[in-house]
């Protein structure tokens, strides 16, 4: 088999991607089939089985491609960042319906009525998508006939102006692997939601965005850093909130937490590991 980035490229030894006819060798080769996130969120898995590692999150409105459907589980690629794995059939549905807004605060709720005291209601996390059919009064009314809180939504072509101030809010937040929500979330799963947030394109995964964003500044200078840098080491990545602070999800808190930077560095340096990129976007 080829040795492509099976995080990025949809092939096993029995079936892959169309696309890669050629590149990789399987017993056959499959067009993708559109679909979309229906529920609040959903988790991309390593394997078909509930306890498989997650991989990252998948959430309302987000589109993806399916490329086989078995016992419950969907084979899929998602359109936003091309990450593959396996995630519940039933969390998807098709066809394919156009979003206009998406949620750009940590969470909010959807409700079955224009009030807030109406249950039940479901949790909604940023950068989830939805159809935005009517306004009434404060709420928006969205295709399927629920309703959202109208300031806590923004149409998707509008962007957040400040990344940096986007990741703040997720202070505090549990650390969880491969989360990307207020739920809990990973360090890159922290950076990849605040860029895209403010329309940044960015992949999931620490490695790929040392390798992907930004350009190199020194490593052996941790004095004259700015606002919105982004720092490496091996596996792990956080954003400067300025010239000497360090916002990042990490195991050792447990959660989203500010530290002087060069705490941080001692601290990781103590475990073997030490910073690989210092990034400017």
């Amino acid at each position: 088999m080829s040795d492509l980035d099976r995080r990025l490229h949809a092939y096993r030894a029995d079936l892959a991607d169309r696309r890669l006819k050629g590149r990789v060798e399987a017993e056959r080769f499959v067009e993708g089939t559109p679909a979309q996130c229906r529920i609040p969120l959903a988790s991309l898995r390593k394997a078909p089985r509930f306890d498989a590692p997650q991989l990252t999150e998948v959430l309302m409105g987000e589109r993806l491609h399916v490329f086989a459907d078995e016992e419950g589980w969907s084979f899929v690629q998602l359109a936003r960042d091309n990450y593959v794995g396996y995630v519940a059939s039933e969390a998807l549905g098709a066809p394919v319906v156009a979003a206009t807004h998406r949620v750009v605060v940590p969470s909010t709720f959807i409700y079955p009525a224009p009030s807030i005291k109406t249950q039940p209601a479901e949790w909604l996390p940023m950068l989830a998508e939805v159809t935005v059919a009517a306004e009434e009064g404060k709420f928006a009314k969205t295709a399927d006939g629920r309703f959202i809180w109208l300031a806590h939504l923004a149409p998707v072509a509008k962007v957040a102006g400040d990344y940096v101030a986007i990741a703040e809010s997720f202070l505090e937040v549990s650390y969880y692997w491969g989360g990307k929500t207020q739920r809990g979330l990973d360090c890159s799963g922290l950076v990849q939601v605040a860029l895209q947030a403010a329309g940044i394109a960015a992949p999931r995964d620490s490695d790929m965005q040392e390798q992907q964003l930004g350009r190199n500044l020194m490593v052996n200078d941790l004095d004259g850093l700015a606002r919105g840098d982004l720092v490496f080491w091996d596996g792990h990545v956080g954003i400067m909130t300025g010239p000497a602070t360090l916002l990042h999800a990490n195991g050792h808190h447990m959660q989203v937490v500010k530290e002087p930077l060069r705490e941080a560095e001692t601290r990781i340096k103590a475990t073997g590991s030490e910073i690989t990129h210092i990034k400017r976007l």
